[in-house]
């Protein structure tokens, strides 16, 4: 399994308000996705980018932090040899994405994904 990339998930009590401070402010301007309760801002400049989020859709909490991989059954096999506690199972989402979310030893919630 090899990391792809990392986004930020930051939850936020109302989308559209969250996105003064970071569309504006910070010139996330492009938003890539908003699927009503989660939305990806990106910077046209630079490429940097992160997620904000209500309450997941499917899933039974936010998680801190999207990794992207390029195997999700890999990452998952090896999530469960490790012993970590998988608290969202391996799921193909109606909106294009595979993943399940796995809880750290230090307690964060982990998004593990791949697009398909």
């Amino acid at each position: 399994m090899r990391v792809i990339s990392i986004i930020a998930d930051l939850s936020v009590p109302d989308l559209d308000e969250a996105k003064g401070f970071y569309a504006d402010y910070l010139g996330l301007r492009d938003e890539e996705f908003n699927l009503g309760w989660v939305a990806r801002h990106t910077s046209p400049d630079t490429g940097a980018h992160l997620q904000v989020l209500t309450e997941d859709a499917s899933a039974p909490m936010n998680p801190v932090v999207t990794v992207k991989v390029d195997d999700i059954d890999t990452a998952l096999r090896e999530a469960q040899r490790r012993g970590y506690e998988i608290v969202h199972p391996l799921t193909t989402e109606p909106w294009g994405v595979k993943r399940f979310f796995v809880r750290a030893p230090d307690g964060n919630v982990f998004n593990i994904a791949e697009d398909h």
